[in-house]
C-alpha cells in the first residue's frame, strides 16, 4: 500500500551567486570629485542589490513553477506502506511514480505499478505486473507459469517465496495479474483478482529516500 503525500511538496532554491565589485584601474580620484564618486558608488551598490534580489526571486518562481509542473503532470512522490514488495521496496521508502507513462505507452510484464485497490478505490497498492490481457496464467506451488512458460523471477528471493497455487485462467481484455515480490505475505491478484487497466495510474520509477535505497525500481 502507498501513501500518496499529495499535500507535501519540497522545493529547493536555486544556487546563489554574488556580484563582484571591480576596482578603478587608476586607483585614485580627484579631491574635487570625491563626494560625487562616493555617492555614485552607493547608488550602484543599491542597484546591484536590487538586481540580485529580482534575479533571485525570478529564479525562485521559475523553480517553483517547474517543480509544480513536474509533480502535477509528470511525477508524483509516494510513500510505501508495508513489506509486500520486499526486497525491492521497503516499508516507508519514498519514491517517484511516473503518471504519464501509461497514458502514452503500454504496460509491460515486470513493471512495478501503482493502482487503486479494486475493492476500495480510496486506497492505492503497489505490485508487479505478472501477466497481461490475453495471457494464460497459472501458479503451481509457487511456480508462476505464463503462456506455458515458467517465469524466471530473480526479484523473488527463495526466503520470500511460497507454495500457493492458482488454477489456470485466461486474462480478459484490459485485465492485469499482479503479484507482490514478497510472495509469502503479499495480498495481490491471488486474493483480490485481476486489476482493470483504468485503475492503474502510475509506474514506479526510482526511490529517492532513504539514500541507501536510492536508485531505479527494477
Amino acid at each position: 500500500m502507498i501513501d500518496e503525500g499529495r499535500t507535501k511538496r519540497d522545493a529547493t532554491e536555486g544556487d546563489g551567486f554574488k556580484l563582484a565589485a571591480s576596482n578603478d584601474p587608476a586607483g585614485e580620484v580627484s579631491k574635487v570629485g570625491e563626494n560625487s564618486a562616493a555617492d555614485c558608488g552607493s547608488g550602484a551598490g543599491l542597484q546591484a542589490r536590487g538586481d540580485a534580489w529580482q534575479a533571485w526571486m525570478r529564479d525562485f518562481v521559475v523553480a517553483v513553477a517547474v517543480s509544480a509542473f513536474i509533480i502535477l503532470f509528470l511525477y508524483q512522490p509516494v510513500r510505501v506502506e508495508g513489506t509486500s514488495m520486499l526486497p525491492v521496496l521497503e516499508d516507508q521508502d519514498r519514491l517517484f511514480i511516473n503518471k504519464i507513462a501509461y497514458r502514452v505507452g503500454e504496460i509491460h510484464r515486470g513493471d512495478v505499478v501503482v493502482f487503486q485497490f479494486p475493492r476500495d478505490h480510496t486506497k492505492s497498492y503497489i505490485k508487479r505486473v505478472i501477466a497481461l490481457p490475453g495471457d494464460t496464467i497459472r501458479i503451481d506451488q509457487g511456480q508462476v507459469i505464463v503462456n506455458g512458460v515458467t517465469l524466471h523471477e530473480p526479484y523473488v528471493p527463495l526466503r520470500y517465496s511460497d507454495e500457493k497455487s492458482v488454477p489456470e485462467m485466461v486474462l480478459p481484455p484490459q485485465q492485469y495479474f499482479v503479484l507482490g515480490d514478497h510472495r509469502s505475505i503479499a495480498s495481490d491478484s491471488r486474493d483480490f483478482g485481476t486489476v482493470d487497466r483504468d485503475l492503474i495510474y502510475g509506474k514506479a520509477e526510482f526511490v529517492y529516500w532513504p539514500m541507501e535505497q536510492f536508485g531505479a525500481v527494477r
